[in-house]
């Protein structure tokens, strides 16, 4: 759709899996996408990647950004450059306190085209994230949200709080706990008990999540013994008492976890969604980016003689995706491997194989050069063997140097390159605080990288003291070379078998990953 319009996008309380479809959509063809630190940023990698971010938070404006300023940003980009499509991400839900009223009636006033994406408001994931249902049959039938951030200094309240006390079973205050020590006096002032239950839960919904309960008598002061900060939900309730049975987000194997994957951006993906799923937070800092080789020449040229070699070996997913690349470019298809057998090093790469076509002849049971090298010689290769090996640049010469010794004519033709990641400076300044549990290294280069990100930072000493997670013995050799603790190894050098090896060393339980 071409703009001018502006999205005003409910992404949800925190967990990216709550964003709805509708919203994923608008957030995918923005051209700019404006957001505050309620909106997890990890929704920034549905945008499309030559979007303009622009966060309205309290970095790169004033020291607070007021309503005003945020409005006049949505203006000015939606109607920039003859019109532009504008994706506002907001915390929660747009309209329920979110202030989304405002920014759509400044649209209105300015001409600009809106359209309003609910979202899954706070007060009813983040207690659902706890293990409180906010009406539960038997014990309430009903439920009020309040706002909590009233001005304790003004003289009228805009709540009817002689009204609100009793009049529903649960009361879910948002942004309240500045002013929780005044709530609670209101509440019992107007006739609540004082032994009601009731629960904080903060950061609801994310990895970070932290639940503090108590009654409308103790919990101001059992916050302030914990220091209990915003952002957090209040939930004033008999259903508090469900908790004790339902909870179950805090339950999970790696909750309260903070795991570093260290994976390029593209593929960071799936280690991240099995460690986000057993409940870790995840900071991806991308060691790695992968790049296009400075030239096809070497790859299309042995796409064209295809017929020629006996054997193909991949050794990793990526170089078969993009060996199949220039395959389709070189206008072939599956059936020029007709003529040659294909290896394949570990389950990824041989899954990556079967989704071209081509079920490989050979998977090594150690997935590394080594293993591969061991099935080779009974698979007589030697004097005369014709091998293609499609794989990164950087890639270790063992493999090849190996098959040369023992006779083999070998052709390698690098189909991409790693480069050195962008620092993300969130993640180094949690590494420089210890608020790190692991760092997880899929490769050499990832560890190599990831070193030289740190470099010159607060992070650079304390990263030697990391509990390290390593996929397999090349990549723990290289952690150690460069001075890291490898506290644990997967016994199968998969990421399977890397989370597997992370939940077994927490005691998490070898179930854990079914």
């Amino acid at each position: 759709m071409v703009g001018p319009i502006v999205y005003l996008i409910g992404a949800g309380p925190g967990d990216p899996g709550l964003m709805t479809v509708r919203g994923l959509e608008c957030l995918s063809i923005a051209d700019v996408v404006v957001y505050d630190y309620l909106a997890n940023p990890r929704f920034l990698t549905s945008a499309r990647q030559d979007a303009e971010l622009v966060y309205v938070g309290k970095k790169g404006f004033s020291e607070h950004v007021t309503q005003d300023e945020i409005n006049a940003v949505l203006v000015a980009k939606a109607t920039e450059g003859g019109g532009k499509v504008v994706a506002r991400l907001k915390g929660g839900d747009p309209f329920v306190f979110g202030r989304g009223g405002e920014e759509a009636l400044a649209l209105h006033e300015a001409g600009v085209p809106f359209e309003v994406v609910p979202g899954v408001t706070a007060g009813v994931a983040a207690p659902a994230y706890a293990g409180i249902p906010i009406t539960h049959r038997g014990i309430t039938a009903d439920v009020a949200f309040v706002t909590g951030n009233e001005d304790p200094t003004k003289e009228m309240s805009d709540i009817a709080w002689e009204h609100l006390a009793n009049a529903v079973g649960t009361i879910c205050f948002y942004m309240g706990i500045k002013n929780l020590p005044g709530i609670t006096a209101r509440l019992i002032e107007f006739g609540r008990s004082p032994a009601t239950p009731v629960a904080l839960v903060r950061w609801g919904t994310t990895p970070r999540q932290q639940t503090l309960t108590g009654t409308l008598a103790d919990i101001a002061d059992k916050a302030a013994a914990a220091d209990f900060q915003a952002p957090a939900i209040i939930v004033v309730g008999d259903v508090v008492h469900l908790r004790d049975k339902l909870s179950w987000f805090e339950s999970k194997p790696l909750f309260g976890r903070t795991v570093i994957v260290t994976r390029s951006r593209a593929q960071a993906s799936v280690l991240s969604s099995r460690l986000i799923d057993l409940g870790a937070e995840v900071l991806e800092m991308p060691a790695i980016e992968i790049v296009d080789p400075d030239s096809w020449e070497p790859v299309d040229a042995a796409v064209a003689a295809l017929e020629t070699y006996d054997w193909v070996v991949f050794t990793s997913a990526n170089g078969v995706e993009r060996f199949f690349g220039r395959v389709e470019a070189c206008e072939r298809d599956a059936r020029a491997f007709a003529g040659a057998k294909v290896a394949a090093i570990g389950p990824a790469t041989a899954a990556r194989c079967m989704d071209f076509g081509i079920r490989p002849d050979y998977v090594p049971d150690e997935y590394v050069a080594e293993g591969l090298l061991e099935g080779f010689e009974e698979r007589g290769l030697g004097d005369g063997t014709r091998v293609l090996i499609p794989r990164a640049l950087e890639a270790r010469e063992v493999l090849p140097d190996t098959l040369r010794e023992r006779g083999c004519t070998v052709d390698v033709v690098p189909t991409y390159r790693t480069v050195l990641g962008a620092a993300e400076p969130s993640v180094i300044e949690r590494i420089a605080e210890g608020s790190v549990d692991a760092v997880t290294f899929t490769s050499s280069s990832t560890v190599k990288n990831f070193m030289k990100m740190l470099e010159g930072t607060p992070a650079a000493e304390r990263a030697r003291e990391l509990f390290a997670a390593s996929i397999g013995p090349v990549t723990s050799d290289t952690a150690r070379d460069l001075g890291l603790t490898v506290g644990v190894e997967a016994q199968e050098h998969t990421i399977p078998g890397l989370v597997q090896a992370l939940l077994g060393a927490w005691g998490a339980g070898e179930d854990a990953t079914d």
